[in-house]
């Protein structure tokens, strides 16, 4: 069934004509031109889908765009918008990616985190990102930027 759907996309109000069983993944990379968001495993097994849903980390993948009426979705081009996030600082700084494929989905999965707990120990870090995978090796180094932001406000608004 097609229905109009109106919700706030990176900070501005939104309203598509859309199917309701259509993924969240597939409005915003095909209807909105918004690739930050990746396709990995269309299982929601692998993260690199993750965007955040009124500030919980969802896997846009498998999200029905129907659920998101009403509500605030934030993609990765939302969180460097004019420059660099300290959070994507911190990514460079500790070449905490290779290829760069799951990238946006360890961002917004650690911009969830450190929302939530500006103070996560390594554990939380690490089981935080526990579904999340990086076929390159790169979690010491995702872990050890994230560390890096503990106790600063890690550029949360």
């Amino acid at each position: 069934m097609r229905r109009t759907l109106s919700f706030t996309l990176n900070h501005t109000r939104r309203q598509l004509e859309v199917d309701d069983d259509r993924r969240l993944l597939w409005v915003l990379r095909g209807d909105l031109g918004l690739t930050g968001t990746k396709f990995g495993c269309g299982q929601a097994q692998c993260g690199a889908c993750t965007v955040l849903v009124d500030g919980r980390a969802v896997r846009s993948c498998q999200t029905p765009v129907r659920t998101i009426q009403d509500r605030d979705v934030m993609t990765i081009e939302a969180l460097g918008n004019g420059g660099l996030h300290p959070l994507q600082r911190a990514f460079v700084e500790h070449q905490a990616f290779q290829c760069g494929f799951c990238t946006s989905g360890m961002l917004m999965t650690a911009y969830a985190l450190l929302a939530a707990n500006r103070t996560p120990d390594r554990k939380q870090i690490v089981d935080r990102l526990e579904r999340n995978l990086c076929r390159c090796g790169a979690h010491t180094r995702i872990v050890a930027a994230i560390e890096s932001l503990r106790g600063s406000d890690g550029g949360q608004p």
